[in-house]
């Protein structure tokens, strides 16, 4: 057998040089698609701005009323609404997620049948049923306390905040039972080990840890509370849309006052949106890759110093 060695630095005797490659000429796919997708969505915003320039609103009533007192009114209205219905509904969603968990099928078949209730059923009809309400009971009695017709009770404040504060409820409920379960069942069981009840394992240990998973669908759900408020329009209550609709049913700016509700339920989600970013972030905190990324304000700190030293 003939053995070919290769001289140091060199080429062996008999070896074929590779054959060179042609060159390839890199060629990007034409998106002919896109560019046209792209055109007809720019055509149709022009026509929809065009459209709203040339309609006899006056823009300037839209900033006038921003900060007219019965809009104020409605937004204060709002917010109370809505706060004071998301702490119904969290107290309300927790004790029906927690007793899903119970082995006790009573309890556990009532949060079940909740749920599956005012999931069921339109917003609209159960504010309209809350409001109504005299017509199933007359009073509201306590035997030997007091007894008071049940339409002085039931006001449009009353009726808005049962009705979405009990509808909102059954939501956070499925949200809390999802976020519960996503924590490990070993954790319990270590709990267990070392004596601790399941209600203070439930306190201590799974809502703390089930949080992270929590907050970000129950933010999406108090901005969607805040705009569901707008309903109690329907029974007369004075939040945003209801004092806007005060105001245009007298001058009849129909259009410049609802784009004035509207600026005032952006302005408002956005400043909530805002703070959910916030807590995420906090109750993310230790956890590996969770809420990576820089803030906003880093963002924009860092961008400025860059500018300076430039």
């Amino acid at each position: 057998m003939v053995t070919v060695q290769k001289p140091v630095g060199g080429t062996a005797v008999g070896d074929v040089p590779p054959p060179e490659r042609p060159h390839v000429k890199a060629v990007p796919v034409r998106h002919y698609g896109r560019w046209a997708l792209g055109a007809v969505v720019l055509m149709l915003l022009g026509w929809l701005v065009l459209a709203f320039a040339r309609a006899s609103i006056e823009y300037s009533a839209v900033i006038e009323y921003f900060t007219a007192a019965p809009i104020l009114s409605g937004v204060v209205n709002t917010l109370q609404l809505t706060l004071l219905s998301m702490a119904i509904a969290l107290a309300l969603g927790v004790t029906a997620a927690v007793m899903r968990q119970s082995h006790n099928p009573v309890l556990s078949w009532v949060a079940s049948g909740y749920t599956w209730l005012f999931r069921g059923t339109p917003l609209l009809v159960q504010l309209l049923i809350w409001f109504n309400l005299a017509l199933v009971f007359k009073t509201v009695t306590v035997p030997g306390l007091f007894s008071v017709p049940m339409n002085t009770v039931m006001t449009p404040f009353v009726a808005a905040l049962l009705g979405l504060g009990v509808n909102e409820g059954a939501y956070i409920a499925e949200i809390v039972r999802g976020g519960i379960l996503s924590v490990d069942a070993g954790q319990r069981e270590a709990a267990a080990a070392i004596g601790m009840s399941p209600g203070k394992t439930m306190r201590r240990i799974v809502l703390p840890q089930a949080m992270r998973v929590i907050v970000p669908p129950l933010g999406n759900e108090f901005i969607a509370l805040l705009k569901y408020s707008s309903l109690a329009y329907t029974i007369s209550y004075s939040e945003l849309l209801q004092s806007s609709n005060k105001i245009y049913t007298e001058n009849f700016k129909v259009i410049e006052l609802l784009l004035t509700a509207s600026l005032w339920y952006i302005l408002l989600t956005t400043v909530f949106t805002l703070l959910q970013q916030v807590l995420e972030r906090r109750v993310s905190r230790g956890v590996s890759g969770a809420g990576a990324g820089p803030r906003l304000i880093d963002r924009l700190r860092r961008n400025l110093s860059l500018r300076r030293g430039a």
